[in-house]
């Protein structure tokens, strides 16, 4: 991922091709593959644009099926399953090299008055206490991996400030829960839909690691092959993406070379704006390739 926010709005700013017919471009990144962020944020927009103002997302559940080829564009085609008075539910199917390599189902949610509570925030550290990844990566140097202080130390469009940086210098075994805040690393239009194609877009970046927090492992090893299956968000709260937002992950459970984690994100005000959902192949391999 480079580092211009500028870069991340122009690739989630889909091309219309036909009225429920949508293409992408990749943000480069130096990877093999398209970050799965990137689809689902470019997923939820092609889905978005079909539906009314007034009737924001709600949820989303997504599988990611194949590879994406970053040198590629990939066409998103919106099926408009039902416009209800209340509820919009939107499929859509993104393919390259003609075939499918993601799907997501999304429902809208005319606003509506109702019952609010929430549960309260974890108390850790605030942003500005926190060293941000690249001065992270930098003061570690070779106490950590050299494929994870690349990854930490180069600049992207989301700004990242991990609470438990301890989780990086030791691979002693921890208890499965991790905090990070985030924010865009500049300021975003006022635009709704796209902090939460920002979010979205975030939401991927470092959940699925968390799996192998008890085990001593990270998604840099070697000896790991690990990839997201699937994806599930939910909004509950407008939010702005440029503002820090606290990203709270836990693994419940890991079984049969899969990992399960769930995330809560919060404002700094403690208010809950989305939760987070994803189990990704974390599958050890025989020889460490």
């Amino acid at each position: 991922m480079t580092g211009s926010v500028d870069e991340l709005l122009a690739c989630l700013d889909l091309a219309r091709l036909d009225d429920d017919l949508f293409r992408g471009q990749s943000i480069e990144t130096g990877w093999f593959r398209v970050f799965g962020g990137q689809v689902l944020g470019q997923a939820l927009v092609a889905a978005s644009r079909t539906v009314g103002a007034s009737r924001p997302p709600h949820s989303l559940h997504a599988y990611f099926i194949l590879a994406g080829d970053p040198a590629a564009p990939i066409d998103y085609a919106v099926d408009r399953i039902r416009d209800g008075r209340s509820f919009a539910t939107r499929r859509v199917v993104a393919h390259q090299h003609g075939r499918a390599i993601f799907t997501l189902s999304a429902s809208f949610h005319t606003d509506e008055e109702g019952l609010v509570h929430r549960i309260a925030m974890p108390d850790v550290p605030g942003p500005e206490a926190l060293l941000d990844a690249p001065a992270l990566a930098a003061q570690a140097g070779p106490s950590i991996p050299a494929t994870m202080r690349t990854y930490l130390g180069r600049a992207t469009p989301i700004a990242l400030r991990p609470v438990e940086v301890q989780r990086y210098m030791s691979r002693d075994p921890r208890e499965p829960r991790f905090h990070v805040w985030l924010r865009a690393g500049a300021r975003l239009p006022d635009d709704p839909a796209i902090h939460r194609a920002v979010l979205a877009y975030a939401s991927d970046l470092m959940l699925l690691d968390a799996t192998l927090i008890p085990h001593g492992k990270t998604v840099f090893d070697a000896a790991i092959q690990s990839a997201s299956l699937d994806h599930a968000l939910w909004f509950h709260r407008p939010f702005r993406a440029d503002e820090w937002l606290l990203y709270a992950q836990e693994s419940p459970a890991a079984s049969g070379g899969r990992g399960f984690a769930r995330g809560s994100i919060f404002t700094r005000e403690g208010e809950l704006v989305a939760s987070v959902a994803q189990e990704g192949l974390i599958r050890p391999t025989a020889n460490g390739s």
